[in-house]
């Protein structure tokens, strides 16, 4: 078969057409497709969502495999999972020693999937397996990482749509590496992708900047996102909070920098007034006690090097988890047709 060569042609457009025509090129016909699953007490969605999934992947003819990562589980999720494992033995479970968190499980179960490709979605059904061939559709045009977009929110409450408006225009202008605005960790990602999150050895996870740091060429499918098809949510206003916050600080030296420029102005307006009071002085030989304005500038400096202190704390607290290198989780055990592996070193 003669070998195809593309007109040479010049620009950014031309330049990704390229890149994705030899990435197409590439593309297995008949890849395996790994479903990551991460779970934490959602005994209620076990069994409806692989019920919901598999006959849909079966229909479409595609070969894949669910890891599910058990986090830590205090009632049957684990129980469910492995008798599922029993009779389908494209269902491994990745079994974590304690409830390490949604990122951590979510690490888990990328570093111990096997597929050519990988989809990353929470056990509830909000995130829609329909929309999973028109990932792989998007993956064969020459796409490495093809993520799901929230056209509409209407699950949530609007406080929640409000706060998260606001955290992906915050976040995206404080850090270089930019988040697609209403994009979770529902997606696609090549394995050349996945290797490379691999390698990426950080405690603090923040798994939306992550997909999104190591770059390759991404495209957005817009969906609806449902309601919660069974269980509870695990996040609170609180977790979600400082998930934002962890968000921010993994991926941004802004508020340092901030904080920086606000010791200049304060200092400035310091002299500024300093001077001002001299030459008053100096000049009219008026000299004001001034315990009130004293007593304000007392406390509003106080606060502000409090305030100061704390966002050094968060990067100094994150950088002494960093330096003490624990695991990211650790592994009891990975079961598949009731067998059990040992845990990866």
């Amino acid at each position: 078969m003669p070998e195809q060569t593309l007109p040479f042609t010049t620009g950014p457009e031309a330049a990704q057409e390229r890149q994705l025509a030899a990435q197409r090129a590439r593309r297995p016909a008949d890849p395996l497709l790994s479903l990551v699953v991460p779970v934490f007490n959602e005994e209620d969605a076990v069994d409806l969502f692989i019920d919901t999934v598999t006959p849909l992947l079966d229909k479409a003819g595609q070969r894949f495999e669910m890891v599910f990562v058990n986090d830590g589980s205090r009632d049957d999720t684990f129980a469910r999972l492995f008798d599922r494992s029993l009779v389908d033995r494209r269902i491994r479970i990745v079994n974590l020693s304690r409830n390490f968190g949604k990122e951590a499980a979510l690490t888990a179960g990328i570093d111990h999937a096997k597929g050519d490709i990988l989809v990353p979605m929470d056990i509830d059904l909000q995130d829609p397996p329909e929309l999973i061939a028109a990932f792989i559709a998007r993956w064969r045009e020459g796409y490495d990482i093809v993520y799901g977009i929230r056209a509409a929110r209407h699950a949530d409450t609007a406080a929640k749509r409000v706060s998260a408006g606001w955290f992906y225009r915050v976040f995206n202008s404080m850090s270089p590496v930019r988040i697609p605005p209403n994009v979770g960790d529902f997606r696609l990602v090549d394995r050349r992708a996945v290797e490379v999150l691999r390698q990426l050895p950080e405690r603090n996870r923040f798994m939306k900047g992550l997909f999104a740091w190591v770059g390759f060429n991404s495209i957005g499918v817009p969906y609806e996102r449902p309601q919660r098809a069974a269980g509870t949510t695990k996040f609170s206003l609180w977790r979600l909070w400082n998930f934002a916050i962890d968000g921010v600080v993994s991926f941004s030296t802004a508020p340092l920098r901030a904080w920086f420029y606000v010791g200049v102005v304060i200092a400035a307006i310091a002299v500024l007034y300093a001077i001002f009071i001299v030459t008053r002085v100096l000049i009219l030989g008026i000299d004001t006690p001034g315990y009130a304005s004293l007593l304000i500038a007392v406390l509003l400096m106080g606060a502000i090097q409090l305030l100061s202190l704390g966002i050094i704390g968060e990067y100094l607290g994150r950088l002494f988890l960093e330096v003490k290198a624990r695991p990211i989780y650790v592994v009891e055990g990975v079961y598949q047709d009731g067998n059990i592996e040992p845990p990866k070193a």
